[in-house]
Parts: C-alpha cells; sequence; structure tokens
C-alpha cells in the first residue's frame, strides 16, 4: 500500500514555450494537475505514492497514464473513461514565472470521477490521504471527494487538503468559497498560498489566517508565501520559515512541490499531526521551501520536479 495518496485533477498542461516565426505562440505538452503533481513529488523524493483520478480514452490519457508509472505512482485508482476526453490547461508564462490558466474542462475526463471509482482499500491502507479543490467545481467529482475523504477521516487516516483556486473553473467567487471552506472540516494538514487566505478565512494577513484554520479544526496549517519562503502554524504558535533566492523560470508546480515534499517528512516521522511540534513542521516546511525552489528553476511541474539529491544540494 501507498504512504501518500492523492485525489483529484489529471491533465495536460499546454505550457506557452515562445513564438514561430509568424509571431503564433508556440506550446509544450506538459503532464499536470495539482494532485498528481503531488503524487510524483513524493514518489520522485523516494515515498510510496498512488493517485486517484479519471483520464479520457485517448493520446493524452495514455501519455498522462505512462507518465505517472514512469515516475513511480501507482496507477490502480486511474480510471479510464471512454465517454469524455483528457481535461487540458493552456498555461501562459509571465516574465516573473508565474502563470495565467485557460481550461478546455466542459466535457472533461477529471471532474466525471464517481463514488462507485473510488479504490477505498487504497485510502484505508494510506498514511495520508490528499485532495484539492478543482474536483470539487462540479458533480460527480464534489461527491467522490468528499466521500473519499470521509472514508480516510473514518479510518484513521491523515486527512491533507490544498485548495488551489482556480477563478475560471468556478461558477462565481461565492461558490467557490462555500465549497472549499466546507471541505475544511476534514483537514488535519491544510495548505493555502497567500492568495487564498481571504478565500479561506477571510483574512489577508497570513499569520492571521493560518491561526484561524488551526483553530477550525487542522492540526497544522502552512501558508505559501512564493519566494519569501512560507510560514506554518500549530495549536502552539506560528513560524516564518525563508525561502531561497533563484531565477525563476517556471512557478508551474511549485507548490505541489512543497506540498509533496511536507507530506512526506510528515509521513516519514510515524506522528500523527497532532504530536508534530512546531519545530519540527518548520523543519518539514524548510526541506519543502528547498524543493520547491528547485522546481521552479525548471520548465513545467511534473518534469522539474526535485530528487532528494537535488533538495539536499540546496540544503
Amino acid at each position: 500500500m501507498a504512504d501518500i495518496v492523492t485525489l483529484g485533477e489529471l491533465l495536460i498542461d499546454f505550457t506557452s514555450v515562445g513564438t514561430n516565426e509568424q509571431g503564433q505562440l508556440l506550446f509544450a505538452r506538459n503532464p499536470g494537475g495539482a494532485p498528481a503533481n503531488v503524487a510524483v513529488a513524493v514518489a520522485k523524493l523516494g515515498g510510496s505514492s498512488a493517485f486517484i483520478g479519471k483520464i479520457g480514452s485517448d493520446m493524452h490519457g495514455d501519455f498522462l497514464r505512462s507518465t505517472l508509472q514512469e515516475n513511480g505512482v501507482d496507477c490502480d485508482g486511474l480510471v479510464t473513461d471512454p465517454e469524455h476526453f483528457t481535461t487540458l490547461a493552456f498555461v501562459s508564462i509571465r516574465d516573473d514565472g508565474e502563470r495565467e490558466f485557460s481550461f478546455a474542462r466542459k466535457h472533461g475526463a477529471d471532474k466525471m470521477l464517481c463514488v462507485d471509482d473510488i479504490p477505498v482499500d487504497k485510502i484505508n491502507g494510506s498514511t495520508i490521504f490528499h485532495f484539492g479543490s478543482v474536483s470539487l467545481t462540479d458533480e460527480p467529482s464534489r461527491n467522490a471527494t468528499l466521500f473519499a475523504a470521509k472514508t480516510a477521516e473514518l479510518s484513521g487516516v491523515t486527512v491533507a487538503y490544498d485548495p488551489n483556486y482556480r477563478a475560471s473553473l468556478w461558477e462565481n467567487e461565492a461558490t467557490a468559497i462555500l465549497h472549499m471552506r466546507d471541505a475544511l472540516r476534514f483537514a488535519d494538514l491544510v495548505k493555502v498560498s497567500d492568495e487564498e487566505t481571504l478565500l479561506l478565512t477571510g483574512e489577508t494577513d497570513f499569520r492571521k489566517a493560518a491561526e484561524i484554520l488551526v483553530e477550525s479544526g487542522a492540526k497544522i496549517a502552512v501558508v505559501t508565501l512564493g519566494k519569501d519562503g512560507a510560514y506554518v502554524c500549530t495549536k502552539s504558535g506560528g513560524a516564518k520559515v525563508d525561502g531561497y533566492k533563484v531565477n525563476a523560470v517556471d512557478c508551474t508546480g511549485a507548490g505541489d512541490s512543497f506540498w509533496g515534499a511536507f507530506l512526506l517528512k510528515v509521513a516519514q516521522s510515524g506522528k500523527t499531526p497532532s504530536e508534530i511540534t512546531l519545530d519540527e513542521a518548520a523543519d518539514f516546511a524548510r526541506f519543502a521551501n528547498a524543493a520547491a525552489s528547485v522546481c521552479v528553476e525548471g520548465s513545467g511541474a511534473i518534469p522539474s520536479l526535485p530528487s532528494i539529491e537535488d533538495i539536499e544540494k540546496r540544503l
């Protein structure tokens, strides 16, 4: 059984790579999807991971499955759907490495994941179950995601949650806030970006936001702060962990690289989230910051995820 099981979207990131001689944008096909990135991040760092999701019966789906398998991710829970196409995202990279997304998802396979697709035994046999909010945007994947999170909770499996807000995938911001906040009830570990603190907590100050997340039930809350590192919070207090100054080429997958590294450290600790001290959580964040800093130096999410050797060099 895998130590860390992730659930959600697995899709193609068509990432802009400049223009041709006619001035037309060129795109490179990269494997992506935040929970899938987390699963690969764990595997590339020597952990055991499994992914639950749905892809289309097409060339993109075949490419994605083989990519996960080649990176050592258990794909027994990855379902191929002959009725819907593999979800696509087009990613434009700004000069500072930040991204803008455009999704082709109206009939995308990832949001067709249903309760019957969930391998309950995989979740029950894991140490950590992780999910995001993209699978909460539509039915039936919303119900399937909440079912899986409840399954983990009832089995005593640690539940991790990364809201990973994508505005264009939601009907409106109010709907996003409703469902993203509702899912917090399952989370032992939660990661939000500094841009998501207002949506999840109503607070723009990352310290106050982290405190609210812990007060609402999370054992460890982490706010990622981009190049400035991360802020970790437990019931005993909070600590800011500095990041690394690097030349950011592409920030796609940086948060997933961070979270995969952080979750692996939690799993390897042998402790429940309640038993992890603030100092230990800060050490995990330091390791995770190094992972993210390596990731942003390359192009594409999964291709840029670091090995343990990469992180050790950075540390």
